[in-house]
């Protein structure tokens, strides 16, 4: 069974090499939509795959981190890094080009790795990331799977090449989110006691 939440956020990056020449010379901003589809085979305690609720933590903090944030990829203009740096207090560097495509895909590597990490406490069973959709405009978007997030030919998305500003991560619920990831501790959730045994 897939289950699916809508996250929004709003943010502005430059898209350099494509074939528009708006979106390569020129900031620009779309307000995002990101599907976050689970999978599962069995049902929790609360007869779901995954409580919505919970999805509001850690994975929602991610996706929020880019809202309102200008977003560059890591091998940009120095100068134009140094500028998106000085005049934003929130940024995020990438180690893609910020295209719907590899959005997908930075949101896949971090959602999996939050997931992998998550101890579940309320009878969970073998959920897993299926993909993730990054609407850029109404018409547009992009779906990556485990095999697109892996996909070297795309270019290599590692949790420690993605920089978020200080103030991005003062907003998390917890600020230290990413160091703990990458250091693969522990996310848990919060146990429900059962009221009725099945």
């Amino acid at each position: 069974m897939l289950i699916r939440k809508l996250f929004k956020f709003e943010s502005a990056h430059i898209v350099r090499n494509c074939s528009s020449d708006r979106c390569r010379r020129s900031i620009h901003g779309h307000s995002y939509k990101v599907e976050v589809l689970l999978e599962a085979h069995a049902l929790d305690n609360g007869q779901m795959v995954y409580d919505f609720g919970l999805m509001k933590g850690t994975i929602k903090d991610v996706i929020d981190a880019f809202d309102h944030a200008i977003c560059f990829w890591d091998k940009d203009d120095p100068e134009y890094i140094r500028l998106s740096q000085e005049f934003s207090a929130r940024w995020i560097s990438v180690p893609v080009s910020p295209s719907a495509e590899q959005f997908a895909r930075v949101f896949f590597v971090v959602i999996d790795a939050i997931l992998k990490n998550t101890v579940m406490k309320n009878g969970e069973n073998d959920v897993r990331l299926h993909s993730v959709i990054a609407h850029e405009t109404e018409t547009g978007y992009a779906q990556a799977f485990r095999e697109d997030a892996e996909n070297p030919r795309m270019g290599l998305i590692r949790l420690q090449d993605l920089v978020f500003s200080e103030q991005v991560k003062a907003e998390w619920h917890d600020p230290h989110m990413m160091d703990k990831l990458m250091a693969g501790e522990a996310f848990i959730n919060p146990e429900v006691p059962l009221q009725i045994k099945a």
